[in-house]
């Protein structure tokens, strides 16, 4: 992959149509479902840049025995590799469920500029749930947020999910 870090402060763009958001948002639910079938809690999420998915991952906390690799966070990793930075500020992330309070504080920490995500979370959730970790005044950076792109589906791999662990 070219390095994107040259050209990477100058696409500045508006909100991704809505076809694109949920395409975006597909290649994330792949993503949970994968992560589903290696026994992990089906949560995916891709990264884009300028109209093109520079990262995506699903969860791996059980496969690395990690507690910090969610989906999000290793996407994170993953894009700023890809640009050759820390900072993801014309990015945005798709992920399948509400991010927790770890990957929220990454999400600002890396300054993306928009979220996407599919079923809200309520128990760990920290966006529109929770601690509402964008809202704090400690938050140095707070990216756009759209909830429910996707949620019917990211819900349902959810609960099929839990269910048969029960």
């Amino acid at each position: 992959m070219p390095s994107l870090r040259s050209d990477f402060s100058e696409n500045l763009g508006s909100a991704p149509k809505t076809a694109m958001r949920q395409s975006f948002m597909d290649m994330a639910l792949e993503e949970a479902r994968a992560a589903a079938a290696a026994g992990e809690v089906p949560v995916g999420c891709v990264i884009v840049y300028s109209g093109e998915v520079i990262a995506c991952a699903g969860n791996r906390t059980l496969t690395d025995f990690d507690p910090t690799a969610h989906a999000e966070m290793l996407a994170i990793r993953e894009a700023t590799t890809a640009i050759g930075a820390q900072r993801l500020a014309d990015c945005d992330l798709y992920v399948t469920l509400e991010p927790c309070t770890m990957c929220a504080a990454a999400i600002s920490y890396a300054r993306i500029r928009r979220v996407y995500y599919g079923a809200a979370d309520p128990k760990g959730g920290a966006v529109e749930n929770g601690v509402r970790f964008f809202s704090s005044s400690t938050c140095h950076h707070r990216p756009e947020v759209y909830g429910g792109i996707g949620e019917a589906e990211a819900a349902a791999l959810l609960q099929e999910f839990f269910r048969k662990l029960r």
